[in-house]
């Protein structure tokens, strides 16, 4: 049931109203069903999953708190983390790792038997297992206070609004919420009401636009290095709409219904460098590969080797979770190469100051032009099929550059689908609110709102595409 269909609003609307109506107790157990049903709409055999993480986390967290034996609780948090990361293994990574050592046997000029398995990918794994390990770690580090009903706690971890892409919400955060019944709010709701038009444009108009100029270029054998390099810009355009567009969505539908979901996005391709980008980011995961993996690490405590190791090791693991494919993980090294230099790039006292020669507006936008180039290098490990695609593409770019006719006709529709975006950022970026579409006065808002709807009947693509991310 995707959030851009025709069958998600038929479930949003009597959803939307009856959780207002019902008293707090009841209306939990109501929107747990909801949420249930909204993911049994994908699959319902991989509810049993979700079931198991939940009971698996809510005892182990109790059992925690209730402890006073070390011991014990570390054994708890122990039984927690695997249980939940051998479930994610399993089904994610199974296939891959196989078929890895196979291949590595093979080159070795073994015969090994083949292993493979036709395993289905439950949707919204990634996101899930992560955000019920959060709590169980929390629970141990006495960050928070355990739920003590199943049902709250249940309700914590299949929220549907974020269930199936994130943002991978904290128990801080939202597990308080669901202790009590939110309190409407016109200002908040009509907020939600922006992000979910917002989300929807950014989604069916831009990304979903964009994916055919993308699935173009990378599935002809005859592209251009100059056709491959706004294959790039849209891609970086594609991805960041569809995810984000699903973010603004999912804040959207819990605002209206009184919750706040985490920020999960802030202008990412405005970042001057990669620790900048990463604050900017699908933050919900960032933040977490930070307090959960990088400052047990040992973070930047141990000295500047060590810290060079720490973030390698961090985004070698993040571009794992993102999939089974090797393309993932070295793009989580590129990026965590791109950390490592910047980390010791900012060390360096130079002896002319770029400020000085360019103004300080100039550097900062000679920075975010240039480490935007940068990130569309990433995105183009990140979307090539295999490592040998992407050995062929970067080969194009030691030629010269080639733009057709056909790369022009794609520049231009870059640039009509991402003006209204464009213009959007530049005023959050300007006014530093994110929000800044709310403070306008009524009649730019209703100037805004009736320009993007013509932009929305007359270029959207309305025909039921799935995120990009629910695939991870």
């Amino acid at each position: 049931m995707l959030f851009n269909s025709f069958d998600f609003l038929l479930f949003f609307i009597p959803v939307l109203l009856l959780q207002w109506l019902l008293p707090h107790k009841p209306r939990n157990l109501f929107l747990l069903t909801a949420s249930y049903f909204f993911y049994a709409c994908w699959d319902w055999r991989f509810l049993s999953l979700i079931l198991l993480s939940t009971v698996v986390d809510f005892y182990c967290g109790q059992a925690i708190a209730d402890s006073s034996d070390n011991r014990r609780r570390k054994l708890l948090v122990s039984i927690s983390v695997v249980v939940n990361l051998t479930i994610l293994g399993f089904f994610k990574y199974f296939n891959f790792f196989i078929d890895s050592a196979h291949e590595a046997l093979a080159s070795l000029g073994f015969s090994p038997a083949t292993w493979h398995l036709d395993i289905i990918l439950p949707v919204g794994i990634s996101f899930y297992t992560f955000q019920t390990l959060s709590y169980s770690i929390d629970v141990y580090r006495g960050e928070v206070k355990p739920a003590r009903k199943i049902a709250d706690f249940a309700l914590f971890v299949a929220f549907f609004p974020q269930l199936v892409a994130g943002p991978i919400e904290r128990a801080k955060n939202l597990l308080p919420q669901m202790l009590k019944k939110p309190v409407f709010s016109l200002d908040q709701f009509y907020e939600g009401c922006w992000l979910v038009f917002w989300g929807l444009f950014k989604k069916v108009v831009i990304a979903d636009n964009l994916a055919v100029i993308v699935d173009r270029a990378f599935n002809d054998p005859s592209l251009t290095n100059g056709e491959l390099l706004i294959a790039l810009y849209a891609f970086a355009f594609q991805i960041y709409c569809d995810f984000s567009g699903y973010t603004d969505i999912a804040r959207g539908i819990a605002k209206m219904m009184g919750y706040e979901l985490m920020l999960n996005f802030r202008l990412p391709y405005f970042a001057k460098n990669s620790s900048e980008f990463w604050h900017r980011w699908h933050i919900s995961l960032s933040t977490w590969l930070r307090d959960y993996l990088y400052i047990p690490l040992g973070g930047s405590r141990k000295g500047r080797r060590r810290t060079c190791i720490n973030l390698m090791l961090t985004m070698l693991l993040g571009g794992l979770w993102h999939g089974a494919a090797w393309t993932y993980i070295f793009w989580g090294g590129y990026h965590g190469m791109l950390l490592v230099l910047h980390k010791q790039v900012s060390c360096v006292r130079w002896p002319v100051s770029a400020t000085a020669l360019l103004g300080e507006r100039g550097w900062t936008a000679l920075r975010i032009v240039l480490f935007f180039h940068l990130i569309c290098l990433g995105w183009l490990i990140f979307r090539s099929d295999s490592m040998s695609q992407l050995v062929q593409m970067l080969m194009l770019f030691g030629e010269p550059l080639q733009f057709t006719d056909r790369s022009m006709t794609w520049l231009w529709q870059l640039c009509i689908l991402l003006a209204p975006l464009l213009l959007v950022q530049l005023l959050q970026a300007m006014s530093g609110n994110m929000n800044i579409i709310m403070g306008l006065s009524p009649v730019s808002r209703v100037a805004a709102y009736s320009v993007l709807s013509l932009m929305l009947v007359g270029l959207g693509s309305f025909g039921d595409k799935p995120f990009i991310y629910f695939q991870f």
